[in-house]
């Protein structure tokens, strides 16, 4: 081939060399080692040490911000105990902190005012309620089981898997409430009612039923709407703008105080029955 066209031939490439060679140096090391760099910086980044909780330091925030909900030694009240070893929302100590961080609506309010080293500080704590001793119930689980039963318990209430669920479930009450909140709430149930626990009775006009009437458990609400659950697990949503008439009963529930209607023992052995579905899990 003579030389002329062999020179031609490669003239595209000489360009694109010269081109390559005409990037500016610095450009040139910034674009060949710039992911690396951005790979080593995040690596970095994966490798920053996490807070380290300081239990002590976290126990007068738990004792001033959150005992007044979970109880000073974690035992429970208005929130669930908190002195057992496993947390069903917070299995390990990052979820336990998001947990406190985002709070668990409704019930459970968010820790804004709180700092990162500080919420490290309650979980830490919290950690060591897990730790203590689990308290003794007198009563007889086996009999309480026979006094669950001939109560009439299961018409409202699920136990392992069986029952109505009109009421709270009642298969892990043992492990999320004390012993004394649990005989609390079966002497004498409108002292402790769950938060946002409403009763409500409906009168629907003419148009929707001919001025039915319905009672139960307030399942949602909003401005325009009401969704409620009647005794034998019907729901139901109404327009309120369809309802003749809109009752909320508040502090009021279906369930008896068996104060009045159980035997101390009969009532010892029931708190037995029902706690120790802790030692069950």
């Amino acid at each position: 081939m003579p030389i002329a066209k062999l020179l031609k031939n490669l003239a595209p490439f000489q360009i694109s060399i010269r081109r390559v060679l005409l990037i500016p140096f610095p450009f040139f090391v910034a674009m060949t080692l710039g992911g690396r760099t951005q790979a080593q910086d995040t690596a970095g980044a994966k490798q920053a040490p996490a807070i380290l909780g300081d239990a002590a330091a976290g126990k007068s925030i738990y004792e001033r911000y959150c005992s007044p909900c979970h109880g000073i030694g974690g035992g429970g009240g208005k929130g669930p105990r908190l002195n057992r070893a496993r947390l069903p929302h917070a299995q390990d100590d990052n979820e336990l902190r998001a947990v406190i961080t985002n709070g668990i609506p409704p019930g459970m309010p968010d820790a804004w005012y709180l700092t990162n080293e500080e919420i490290a500080n309650v979980a830490a704590h919290i950690r060591t309620l897990g730790k203590t001793p689990q308290e003794k119930v007198p009563g007889d689980s086996k009999r309480g089981a026979a006094v669950y039963a001939r109560s009439g318990c299961a018409g409202c209430h699920i136990y392992a898997g069986k029952g109505v669920g009109f009421g709270p479930e009642l298969t892990d009450v043992g492990d999320r409430r004390n012993a004394t909140y649990i005989q609390k709430a079966i002497r004498n149930p409108s002292s402790a009612l769950p938060e946002g626990f409403l009763m409500v009775t409906v009168v629907t006009n003419a148009a929707q039923g001919a001025g039915q009437k319905i009672q139960g458990i307030r399942l949602n609400e909003d401005t325009f709407t009401i969704q409620i659950k009647d005794a034998g697990g019907h729901i139901y949503s109404f327009r309120k703008s369809d309802l003749k008439d809109l009752q909320k009963e508040t502090g009021q529930t279906p369930m008896p105080a068996f104060e009045k209607v159980l035997q101390a023992e009969d009532l010892q052995d029931l708190v037995a029955f029902l706690v120790d579905s802790r030692v069950a899990q």
